[in-house]
Parts: C-alpha cells; structure tokens; sequence
C-alpha cells in the first residue's frame, strides 16, 4: 500500500537511569524497556547501535550535576556515544548502511538529527578502529600529551590507568615520540601489558607497592617530565614528588575520586612551584575542530603498526551496566566497550 512505511519500524531497547549511584555504579541503578524506535523527521536518521563506550566521565553524568555536565534526568535514556548504521534517513548526506559515531544513548536503535552524527572515514579504519584508537580516548590522549604536556622527544613520561582506554593511547604516543614511557596499573597481567605490548620501559603495579613514591623513584631514577594523570587521589600525590624542573601535569581524569565519600586533598602541591611546573585539566570536547588532525595521525601510527589498542568487548546492551561496574573497579583490560549489534 501506498501509505506503508519504506522500512520495518524496529523496536527500541533502552536502559534508562533509575537510582542515583551510591559507590560504584552497576545494574541496581538502571530500569530497561522496550518502545517502538521514533520515526525520523525531515532532517533525522534512524540508526542501529552497534557499539557503545564506556568511559569513567559516565559516573557524573550519573549524578545531580556536580560536574561540567548537566546530570541525567531520572527516568532518561543513559547517555553515552558509540558507533552505528543508518536504517532510514530523512537527512542529506546520509544514506541507509552508512556507519556513524554520535551520541547515541544506551538503546538499540535511536533517532537523532543528522547535525550531531559524524559519518565514519572507513578510509582511516573500520567501526573497531572507530570505537577504539580512533575514537575519543584516543583523541583524548593526543591532545592531552601534545596541546596540555607540551610532549617533546626525550620527555620522561608517567602514565597511570595505562592498560585504560587512554592512558594505553598515551604510552604508546609517547613512546612513538621517542619519551621513555613508565605506566602505572593494577595488576601483574596489565603491567605485562603495558611493557610487552605496548612498549613502555617499566609498568609499576599499584596493588602490589606499599610505597608507590618510592616505586617511581625507582622506576623514573632521573625524574618525570610529564605526568598523564587518569586517577587523580593518592598517585597524582606520589607523582608531584617526583617532578622535574619545567614538567608538566596532565589532569585528564580522576577515576580514583569519582564515588570517594570524601576526596583526597592533595598535599605535594609545592612540589609543583618548587619544579617551576605547570599543572593543568582540559576537556577532550573543546577540540572538536581538530579532530581529524589527530584521527589522521593515529590511523597513520595504525597503518604502519606502531599504535594498537587493546578492546574488552561485552556482548549485549545488557551487560552495560555491568560492564561500569567492572571500569570502576578496575575489572577491565583495554578499552571497554559494549557490542549491541554485529557491524
């Protein structure tokens, strides 16, 4: 019949936030339904999820909005951005079997309007590439190191979280540039991670050091140039007292401090003016513009086999939540990431 839709209406599978998290969040605090997915107006595209990431900014957003970002409304889709097919579009530009990044929510089929979805360059690497070093963690790291570190060759570098999304991104930047690269992670698996694959000189294993100063005094015998903080809390602490004269601090995350009842107060801040140093946050989001500077460097390290990113992929929207429980607690080995859909 003439009046029938061009395509079959899907049903939406969506997680939505329920419970503000206490701790560390997990199942307890999302609610899932299923609604047919929204027909897109002129201008929109319908999509498929086909991977969704799961990064530690996740845990504010989750909140009442005590962070840069406005806090989900109970009752809302989760956020979150992942990669994705157009099933129908009624936006120019995009045709039905494009795959796009966006923010798409935790749900299997969203729609959204076609001025918030970037159109993957297959010619840089496939939706796996797109989701891991080629997607924000990775981008995080290249301007973290090189805009906010001020990365030259030769450069001490310390990384902690470096088995995560970024800190892997950022041993591995560093070491390209040609910095001896020391990584900071928990667990005898993940150092070896760090030092066999990744090519960091040495990967010190919090879990296991008493005292984690003296640990990078050991493992960084001539000091730190920069520091790649991803946990902020107790680490940032032992690092500042191991700067050298001009280093530089990258506060790119506070994993560490995100659900503490009561946050660490960072006691070694003297260090900072004592090394002439420069300690500085920033946010992947405002450079936006330059994204495809730093896609193109990555997928040029990609192709010639200098940059790899280790995925840990969870099967299924449901194992979402799960899967941020996991990131809290340090369960995860690579970028963690949910596959909703086969690409």
């Amino acid at each position: 019949m003439a009046n029938e839709p061009l395509y079959k209406v899907p049903t939406n599978h969506r997680l939505l936030l329920a419970a503000r998290p206490v701790g560390v969040p997990g199942p307890e605090n999302f609610t899932a339904d299923a609604v047919p997915a929204r027909a897109p107006a002129v201008g929109e595209v319908l999509l498929e999820t086909l991977y969704l990431s799961l990064d530690p900014a996740m845990r504010s957003w989750m909140s009442e909005g005590t962070s840069y970002k406005q806090g989900i409304p109970l009752g809302d889709v989760m956020l979150g951005g992942g990669i994705a097919r157009v099933l129908h579009s009624c936006a120019e530009g995009f045709v039905t079997g494009d795959l796009v990044q966006a923010r798409l929510g935790w749900q299997t089929h969203p729609t959204i309007a076609g001025r918030y979805l970037q159109k993957l360059a297959l010619t840089l690497g496939s939706a796996e590439d797109w989701i891991g070093p080629l997607g924000l963690s990775a981008v995080t790291a290249y301007f973290g190191l090189r805009d906010i570190g001020g990365l030259r060759s030769n450069d001490r570098v310390l990384v902690s979280a470096a088995a995560g999304g970024v800190g892997q991104i950022a041993v591995q930047i560093a070491r390209i540039e040609g910095c001896r690269v020391v990584g900071i992670a928990g667990g005898a698996q993940k150092c070896a991670f760090i030092t066999d694959e990744l090519g960091a000189a040495v990967a010190i294993d919090y879990k296991t050091e008493k005292d984690l100063s003296a640990a990078i005094a050991r493992a960084c015998p001539d000091g730190i140039d920069i520091y790649f903080d991803n946990v902020g809390g107790p680490t940032l602490d032992a690092a500042l007292e191991h700067l050298r004269p001009g280093a530089r601090v990258v506060l790119c995350g506070r994993i560490s401090q995100t659900h503490a009842a009561e946050p660490y107060g960072v006691r070694n801040l003297g260090r900072l003016s004592a090394a002439r140093g420069r300690m500085q946050g920033f946010l992947v989001f405002n450079y936006h513009d330059r994204y495809d500077e730093a896609r193109t460097w990555l997928a040029a390290r990609r192709r010639d086999g200098s940059l790899r990113q280790r995925l840990h992929v969870l099967d299924g929207l449901v194992q979402a939540p799960i899967g941020l429980g996991m990131l809290f607690r340090g369960e995860n080995s690579g970028k963690l990431v949910v596959r909703v859909a086969e690409g």
